[in-house]
């Protein structure tokens, strides 16, 4: 038996390197590109309670080096923190307080999910103050953006013309709970939606990173608006698999573009996972007990098999050192020394147990829950 899990688990990683789009290294970066005309564009930030980071966020945008009109709508989720006043500085502070508007959202209804009705009621409102935008841009409200970014995201969905270009911004990686699992987390995410397949229009690949996302006014429509995905957890894969099929779509990393979003204890890393988790795998225990079996072969079993002896331990480090080498990538992106790569099957770990978690907080009716909402359900 452990001759043939030691193969399986070297056939695993074979196949991982050399046939799953290069997720492990790799790494599309936004072309830019100087438009003929620099179209309008509308950014729609939801916020609830985001003290910690809206004033940064909106003044990361509204200090854009952007040639075409640029506006802000800012929808305030039931903020009990100050956020709307804290958004409204940040913009008079910058000579911009004409360029910002600032939503109060509305009453929860049935069938959404919180953010996607506060970016509902902040299309709303564009569509009266600056129905001329040809672009919409999502931002999440702990989002620090470069000043050159959203020249880089039109530029490159004008040349591309795509419909949707996303970017998987840096994560925050400061803290000890950070710099042990948060490169692994995008390690697992581009293994999930490798990005060279998202990016191809023959593949049917779908995914996006919710911080940032840049996308037509035109693609929205045709999907029906963003009532389309109003129930989905994961809004931004949800948002990418509704646009893809109508045009192209596009899904890169963002390194000077920055998350603000702290993770301080491992039990903060553990609550992000664990919201979702279970919902990709479409609440289905058959689906959850595959997965933990494959992660337990592909990533627990080669340093086990490495304590047997024999062949066994022979195809277990093989298996064990392309691990480690799939990794490295993923490590040296957030600046994390490569003696981390051979301890990624401890991190695994953490995610198989978080994604049970994620499974045990479903069947109690916790499964979505964030920021005093809880979503029993809740689409990818």
């Amino acid at each position: 038996m452990t001759l043939v899990i030691g193969g399986l688990a070297v056939a695993i990683w074979a196949y991982l390197l050399a046939c799953r789009g290069g997720f492990w290294w790799h790494e599309p970066t936004l072309r830019g590109g100087t438009p003929a005309r620099w179209p309008g564009v509308v950014a729609v930030i939801p916020a609830r309670d985001e003290a910690a980071g809206i004033e940064r966020c909106v003044a990361s945008l509204l200090g854009q080096d952007y040639p075409g009109p640029l506006g802000l709508v800012v929808v305030d989720d039931h903020s009990s923190d100050g956020t709307a006043a804290l958004a409204r500085n940040a913009a008079a502070a910058l000579g911009a307080a004409d360029r910002l508007r600032v939503v109060a959202g509305t009453d929860l209804p049935a069938g959404w999910t919180g953010k996607l009705w506060a970016v509902g009621q902040g299309l709303d409102a564009t569509a009266s103050w600056m129905p001329e935008a040809d672009y919409v841009l999502l931002s999440d409200a702990d989002i620090a953006h470069d000043a050159r970014n959203l020249a880089e995201l039109v530029g490159h969905a004008e040349a591309e013309r795509a419909d949707l270009v996303s970017l998987m911004v840096a994560l925050h990686c400061e803290t000890w709970a950070e710099r042990w699992l948060i490169p692994a987390f995008v390690f697992f995410f581009a293994m999930l939606y490798p990005f060279a397949w998202v990016n191809r229009a023959d593949r049917r690949t779908a995914a996006a990173a919710g911080g940032c996302m840049l996308v037509r006014r035109s693609a929205l429509a045709r999907i029906g608006g963003i009532a389309r995905i109003g129930s989905a957890l994961i809004d931004d894969c949800a948002l990418a698999s509704a646009v893809k099929p109508g045009g192209p779509i596009w899904l890169g990393y963002g390194r000077r573009t920055r998350s603000l979003r702290v993770y301080p204890k491992v039990g903060d890393i553990w609550a992000m996972v664990a919201r979702t988790a279970y919902v990709q795998l479409d609440h289905s225990p058959l689906l959850l007990g595959l997965t933990v079996i494959g992660m337990a072969v592909t990533y627990l079993a080669p340093p086990l098999l490495v304590l047997v002896g024999g062949v066994p331990a022979l195809l277990g480090a093989l298996a064990w050192a392309a691990m480690a080498l799939a990794y490295a990538p993923s490590l040296r992106r957030y600046g994390r020394s490569l003696v981390w790569a051979p301890l990624l099957p401890l991190v695994a770990l953490f995610y198989v147990a978080a994604t049970i978690g994620s499974a045990w907080r479903h069947y109690r009716g916790r499964g979505g829950a964030w920021k005093g909402r809880v979503y029993a359900g809740g689409g990818a």
